[in-house]
C-alpha cells in the first residue's frame, strides 16, 4: 500500500524530529551521564531522580506543564518573546525540546552506565602516561563507553519516534508542522480510517521490532545496559 502525501509528510516529522532530537540528546546526556557516573556529591540521587522521572511520569503530564511554560505566559515563553523568537508552544522547536526532556533518560542511562562500568582502571593507565583529564575522556572513557553510546542512541530514537502524549500536548496537530506519526494514526483512527491506521500501525510494530532486535541482538546484551533508578 502507497501511503498518501500527509502520512509521508507525519514519517518524515517524524524522522526528522527523532534525529535532531538524538544528537542534541548525546550532546546533553554524555557530560550528565559522565558526572553521574564518577561524582560523590549529594545532588547525585536528586538529579538522577529528575534524569529518571520521564519513566514513571504519565507523558500528558509532562506535556501540560511544558505547555504551561513554552506558552507566551509561561517562563520559557516569555524569554523566548523577549528574545522576539515567539512562543516554542506548537512549533517544531517545542517538539524537540519535549522530546529531549521526555527521552532523556533513554541516552543518559545507558551511557551512564557504560561509564560506571569501565571502573577506573583504564583512566588511571591513561594518566600514568601523562594523559589529561580531556585528553582521558576523548581517548579512553568514550571509546570504551561505545556500548553505551550506541544502545542510547538506538533507544532514544525509538522513544522519540513512538511519543505521543508529549507531543500531542504541546504540538497539538498541525500538518507539516507538528502531527508526526503517532498523532496521525490517532487522526486516523478519530476518523475511522482504520485501514490506513492498520498500514501506519503495523509499520510501527515492525520497527520497534527491528529496533529491539538490534539492540538485544546485533550489539549483545552488554551493549544494553540496564535503566536503573537513580543509578
Amino acid at each position: 500500500m502507497m501511503f498518501p502525501a500527509e502520512v509521508l509528510q507525519a514519517i518524515w516529522l517524524t524522522l526528522r524530529l527523532a534525529t535532531t532530537a538524538t544528537l542534541l540528546l548525546l550532546l546533553i546526556g554524555t557530560p550528565l551521564a559522565w558526572w553521574l557516573a564518577r561524582t560523590h556529591s549529594w545532588l547525585r540521587g536528586p538529579v538522577a531522580a529528575v534524569v529518571a522521572l520521564p519513566l514513571v511520569l504519565p507523558p500528558t503530564v509532562l506535556g501540560f506543564y511544558l505547555l504551561l511554560a513554552l506558552a507566551p505566559a509561561g517562563p520559557i515563553g516569555q524569554l523566548t518573546g523577549a528574545l522576539g523568537l515567539g512562543s516554542l508552544a506548537f512549533t517544531f522547536e517545542g517538539l524537540v525540546i519535549g522530546s529531549i526532556l521526555y527521552s532523556l533518560p533513554f541516552v543518559v542511562q545507558p551511557i551512564q552506565n557504560a561509564f560506571h562500568a569501565m571502573g577506573d582502571g583504564p583512566l588511571e593507565v591513561a594518566a600514568t602516561f601523562g594523559a589529561g583529564p580531556w585528553k582521558r575522556f576523548f581517548t579512553v572513557a568514550i571509546p570504551l563507553a561505545r556500548p553505551g553510546f550506541i544502545s542510547g542512541s538506538i533507544l532514544g530514537f525509538a522513544h522519540t519516534v513512538g511519543e505521543f502524549g508529549v507531543v500531542l500536548m504541546i504540538g497539538g496537530n498541525i500538518p507539516g508542522e507538528t502531527r508526526v506519526v503517532s498523532v496521525q494514526i490517532y487522526e486516523q483512527v478519530e476518523a475511522l480510517q482504520f485501514a490506513e491506521a492498520h498500514w501506519l500501525a503495523g509499520s510501527m510494530v515492525v520497527f520497534s521490532f527491528l529496533v529491539l532486535l538490534v539492540v538485544y541482538g546485533s550489539l549483545g546484551r552488554r551493549a544494553v545496559p540496564g535503566m536503573r533508578f537513580g543509578s
